[in-house]
């Protein structure tokens, strides 16, 4: 049996046919750029609006903060709990990290929002 081979002659006809129908649809594919959205606080003049996304790029920044101090609550708690199947660490080991982690973590969020209401 002999293998199919594309014709060459087919194949560029198929191709050109392709290439004609990608400019004749071309005109009508056109996308605007999307608007830039307002910032939280509301949009005023220059200057403000300008404050206002530095307040909004200021809460990102408290959140990245926060969500990386819950990363390493939850890290540390979670080889606390594995060193206890190892007998190195016990449960009342355990719990204490778990409460010094949520205690830091409550205390880390009334910081960072106490921080932003300056702002």
């Amino acid at each position: 049996m002999k293998p199919v081979l594309l014709d060459r002659r087919r194949f560029s006809s198929v191709s050109a046919a392709f290439a004609l129908l990608c400019l004749t649809l071309t005109p009508l594919a056109h996308a605007d750029l999307p608007t830039i959205e307002d910032p939280s606080r509301g949009a005023g003049g220059i200057l403000e609006t300008l404050q206002n996304y530095g307040f909004d790029i200021v809460l990102l920044v408290a959140l990245l903060v926060i969500s990386s101090m819950f990363i390493g609550v939850c890290y540390h708690a979670y080889t606390t709990y594995s060193e206890i199947h190892t007998g190195r660490k016990t449960w009342g080991e355990f719990g204490l990290t778990a409460a010094a982690g949520a205690i830091l973590l409550v205390i880390g969020i009334w910081l960072l929002t106490t921080a932003t209401e300056i702002l």
